[in-house]
This record gives structure tokens, C-alpha cells and sequence, in this order.
């Protein structure tokens, strides 16, 4: 199923990156040999794959589709949609029992350390947050630990042929440790994720687009309807009320007219409204909703 890996993949972190790594401390790349074993062999080893390493046919069957990325989904995992402002798709999130799991894929250069940067920055916004931040070594390379009053987040990057993964782990205090269940479940996703580039020119760091598959779409029109539907009753019964106080002499409450639409609430999962975010370089909790 999987061909050879590009040969121009460069290393998450370079040798340099220890003292390049600024606000981030020193951080020692751990040896080949200590890398842990996931699902899908060793991490070092394996993916994440590029769409040209492997065959599509095969991977897409075995995998979410989601246009810039296919990504295998953890036993008993359920899938939650989050959707922009304008109605498109931002991003789909694998839930366990034990926390949310969201692999997203962007525009990089050809040469590795973008990561290196997306991570700098990200430190810096969840310490700005009040977080509290550790460096920390993974089987890709550096990951971020933030830790907070009612969250526990770990930003796990790895830096592909012109596309770069970001993968964030939510669980609730605590659970969220290197050797956590959850933690263990998000890098065995990684490892069995490949990402679509596509030829389509991109800015760096623009995050590749998410295109639903069919039944997915289904599933979020159904839900839509649903709230719809709830929404209409509810007016109905709000609007019957004031004809049930006439008929008693009991004068009637002040009630929405009949022809203004009922405010909409949040759709139901697996799609979620979210209010507009302040872009990547914004504030990291915000964006995931802390």
C-alpha cells in the first residue's frame, strides 16, 4: 500500500534547532533508536504519508476523506464538524471518551521548519493565554503541552513535501500527558494519516481546504433540518399560548409575531458554529474554543 517516501523530507528539527529555538529553551532531538512504536510501526518510519507515496484507492478506503487529508479514525471515535461563519466546513474533530483529537493540514515550503516557527508562536500565544507551556519530544520532533485551569492541549507538527500537519489534542485537565491514553490514540492518527497537497498554488501556512465526503454532508443537511423543524415548534407553541389566555379573559403575554423567524441557535452535532477566529497568528486558546 505505501511506496517510498520522498527523499528531499527533510527532519521535523534540524541540528541547529536547539539554539535557534529562542523563547522555547533548549531541545534535544531525541535518537532514531528512542522512538516509541504506534499502531502503524515505528513513528519515525511510517507517516503521516504524501498522496504520491501510496496507493489512493486503497488508503481511501480505509480512511476519512477530507480532501487535503485522509485520516484513519480511532476505535469508537465519533466525527464533529466545525463550521465557519460563511457556511464551509473548518474543521472536523475525531472525539473519543477520552478527549478530541483535530489533524489539519497546510501550506509549507518545500524545505522543512515551518513547525519549528508554527510552534514558537503558538507557545507564545498560550503563554499569553496564561498557560502554562512545556517543550517536550515526540516521535516527530518538538510538541507543545499547555496546561490550564480547564484543559489540557498538546500541539503535535510534522513538516512534509510542501504541506505541514498540525494535529491538536483537547482532553480535560490532566489527560493530556505524553504517556496518556489519548496522546498514544493522536499519534497512532498521525502516523496513519496521508495528506492531498494538491498542485494548487497556496500561501504558506494557509490551511489546505476541507471538502466533506457525501454521506458526512447528508448527515450535517439532516441535522440542519432538525433544528429547523425544533425551532418551528417551538414558535408554534410559543404563539398558542397568548389565544389560550384570550379565551380565559386573562390578558395575553407578550409573545414574538408569528411572521419574524425564531433566532437560531447552535446546529446540533455534529456541525458547530463557531464565531469568527482572529487567524493562526491570533490567540491559540480562542481558537480552540478555551
Amino acid at each position: 500500500m505505501f511506496g517510498r517516501r520522498r527523499k528531499d523530507r527533510g527532519s521535523n528539527v534540524d541540528a541547529t534547532d536547539a539554539a535557534s529555538a529562542g523563547d522555547l529553551g533548549a531541545y534535544d532531538e531525541p535518537a532514531d533508536e528512542e522512538y516509541d512504536e504506534y499502531a502503524t510501526g515505528s513513528a519515525a518510519d511510517s507517516g503521516p504519508y504524501d498522496i504520491d507515496e501510496v496507493d489512493e484507492e486503497t488508503v481511501t478506503a480505509s480512511r476519512l476523506d477530507l480532501g487535503s487529508v485522509l485520516v484513519p479514525l480511532p476505535a469508537g471515535g465519533q466525527i464533529q464538524v466545525e463550521m465557519a461563519p460563511n457556511g464551509t466546513p473548518q474543521n472536523v474533530h475525531l472525539v473519543t471518551q477520552f478527549g478530541r483529537i483535530t489533524v489539519s493540514a497546510y501550506a509549507a515550503p518545500k524545505s522543512p521548519g515551518q513547525w519549528r516557527e508554527v510552534a514558537a508562536e503558538l507557545a507564545e500565544t498560550l503563554r499569553n493565554d496564561k498557560a502554562e507551556v512545556s517543550i517536550e519530544s515526540g516521535p516527530w520532533g518538538r510538541e507543545l503541552h499547555g496546561r490550564t485551569a480547564n484543559a489540557d492541549l498538546r500541539f503535535i507538527g510534522v513538516d512534509g513535501f510542501r504541506w505541514m500537519i498540525r494535529c491538536v489534542v483537547a482532553a480535560p485537565p490532566g489527560n493530556a500527558g505524553a504517556d496518556s491514553e489519548l496522546v498514544g490514540i493522536a499519534r497512532s492518527v498521525i502516523s496513519g494519516t496521508v495528506v492531498r497537497r494538491g498542485s494548487e498554488p497556496h500561501p504558506v501556512r494557509t490551511p489546505l481546504p476541507i471538502v466533506l465526503p457525501e454521506a458526512l454532508t447528508r448527515q450535517l443537511v439532516a441535522a440542519q433540518q432538525q433544528q429547523q423543524q425544533a425551532a418551528a415548534q417551538q414558535q408554534q407553541q410559543g404563539t398558542a399560548q397568548p389565544q389560550q389566555g384570550a379565551t380565559s379573559g386573562q390578558p395575553a403575554p407578550r409573545t414574538a409575531s408569528p411572521a419574524q423567524p425564531a433566532q437560531k441557535t447552535q446546529q446540533v452535532p455534529p456541525a458547530r458554529q463557531t464565531p469568527p477566529r482572529r487567524g493562526e497568528s491570533g490567540s491559540a486558546m480562542q481558537q480552540l474554543g478555551f
